[in-house]
């Protein structure tokens, strides 16, 4: 347990990042704070209330004021506009920038020591925005992209088979958007390798879905963008660094020569400890798996042009 946790952003996926780190009692201190007066607090009080049916004791607050989340241990940034139907993450990009830039000013200024899980998007560029903002080492900033994306192709792959999430193993890697790099090399169901179970039509047909998959959910709610599985993705991630769990998570993180590629934020296994980004996992690739990656880097690098 860690003293303090701040969110920033009171929406869907900002509320539901905080209630789950409330339950996980992993910080003493819960801030969830966003510009908007009362929604924060507002549901920041609802949270607490719901502590005694369901037996925590992480002290939840919500506040407008960055004061409030001085000292913070970890900021997990869910603060931006989320996608429409027909929207893609890049059109987010220069309205979500600002935002980021903004929060990412008061994040260094109250919390200089503070882990930063990027979850906004565009969120490779988003980290990458964070990072140099702050001017934190690429230790403490990381994206919360892989993580995600890994459990879309986890559920679509025990949907295909019938079997147990639990027992399918598996890594995505590459830019958070449609140029992701589900590895098939890598995935298997209880060890055994997913070419034994499927055909390689139905295996390219789940990494379709799972490349397409925020914009699926997107499609279906209309106005708005996914959130029970991206806040359970962040919070297991700021699980992993909180408890020094040693996990080897697929995040984005900022290369520095790794798998051949250097300055951008991109998606590769990582091992999360209390300090952060502890490394970064260089696993052998196909000759098909490396170029696809570089194309998922080239398009977080056309992105990144296209800052204002």
């Amino acid at each position: 347990m860690v003293n303090r946790i701040t969110v920033v952003g009171a929406g869907n996926v900002g509320a539901s990042v905080a209630l789950l780190l409330a339950q996980k009692q992993l910080a003493r201190h819960l801030v969830l704070v966003d510009i908007i007066e009362g929604v924060p607090q507002g549901k920041g009080l609802d949270q607490w209330e719901s502590a005694p049916i369901e037996g925590y004791d992480t002290r939840v607050i919500g506040t407008n004021d960055y004061s409030d989340t001085a000292g913070s241990d970890i900021v997990v940034v869910t603060a931006g506009i989320a996608r429409k139907p027909g929207m893609s993450r890049e059109d987010l990009l220069n309205t979500n920038a600002g935002i980021v830039q903004s929060v990412s000013q008061q994040i260094a200024l109250t919390s200089p020591g503070a882990i930063i899980i990027m979850v906004s998007n565009p969120l490779d560029v988003m980290a990458h925005v964070c990072m140099k903002t702050t001017g934190f080492p690429r230790e403490r900033v990381i994206g919360m992209a892989g993580v995600l994306d890994t459990a879309r192709y986890r559920s679509f792959i025990a949907l295909e088979l019938d079997v147990s999430v639990e027992d399918i193993q598996a890594l995505v890697l590459g830019g958070h958007g449609d140029t992701m790099v589900p590895l098939a090399s890598y995935t298997s169901v209880s060890g055994i390798p997913l070419n034994q179970l499927l055909a390689q039509d139905r295996i390219d047909a789940l990494v379709d879905r799972t490349r397409k998959g925020g914009a699926e959910i997107v499609g279906l709610l209309k106005t708005g963008s996914a959130y029970y599985a991206p806040a359970a993705a962040a919070v297991q991630m700021a699980e992993a660094i909180v408890l020094d769990k040693k996990r080897i998570l697929p995040c984005s993180a900022w290369l520095q020569g790794e798998y051949g590629l250097r300055g951008l934020f991109l998606g590769v296994p990582c091992r999360l400890g209390r300090t952060g980004l502890e490394r970064i996992i260089e696993v052998r690739l196909t000759a098909e798996e490396r170029a696809a990656l570089g194309k998922s880097a080239d398009a977080v690098l056309e992105t990144m042009a296209l800052l204002a």
